[in-house]
């Protein structure tokens, strides 16, 4: 089924979504964006890990976005970010399927000891750029990541949909943003 986008955007009224059938990386096709921007691929081409490790992009099965975070995210150290975020994954996917995950510090959900979520942080300029790539409907890895990576699916054993779970995403990350907000406005009126 392909994925609803103007579902979505109903969901979230205000956001700028750009949704891509096809792209070599989301963290690309964000980079320059406007905060706030958020970049959605159905699939990735070149998607990227941390140490220039890939991510594994199986084309519909799951959630390859990144999110332009403003100057307010890019004061703070990239592994708070991933903590932060990483968090807010686990919250979502909690919500949205039932499912209980861990974090590895800095980056890394985890269900069962396998990773189901990363998160990759690149500041640019005044902004940052958060990638969050989530395994949803997967069956199957390829090689080795068949013994590391699992899927919502997976460890459910059910299928889930796309949309209610990146639209929970949306939600813990703009419930995020407004949080760091109102820290630096308190640090801002403290000092």
């Amino acid at each position: 089924m392909p994925f609803d986008i103007e579902w979505v955007r109903a969901q979230a009224p205000g956001r700028n979504i750009i949704w891509l059938e096809t792209t070599d990386s989301t963290m690309n096709a964000a980079a320059g964006q406007a905060p706030g921007t958020v970049v959605i691929a159905g699939a990735q081409t070149a998607g990227r890990g941390r140490h220039g490790r890939s991510w594994h992009s199986e084309p519909g099965a799951g959630l390859y976005f990144s999110v332009v975070l403003g100057p307010v995210a890019a004061r703070h150290p990239a592994t708070k970010l991933m903590r932060d975020l990483g968090k807010a994954v686990q919250q979502a996917i909690a919500e949205a399927t039932g499912l209980n995950s861990e974090l590895k510090w800095p980056n890394d959900v985890l269900i069962g000891g396998r990773k189901c979520a990363g998160i990759l942080i690149q500041k640019r300029g005044a902004s940052v750029v958060a990638g969050i790539g989530v395994n949803v409907n997967q069956t199957s890895f390829p090689g080795p990541l068949s013994d590391t990576a699992i899927s919502l699916r997976m460890a459910s054993g059910a299928e889930h949909r796309l949309e209610p779970l990146f639209v929970a995403l949306l939600q813990k990350i703009e419930a995020l943003m407004q949080l760091w907000d109102k820290c630096a406005q308190a640090a801002f009126q403290v000092s």
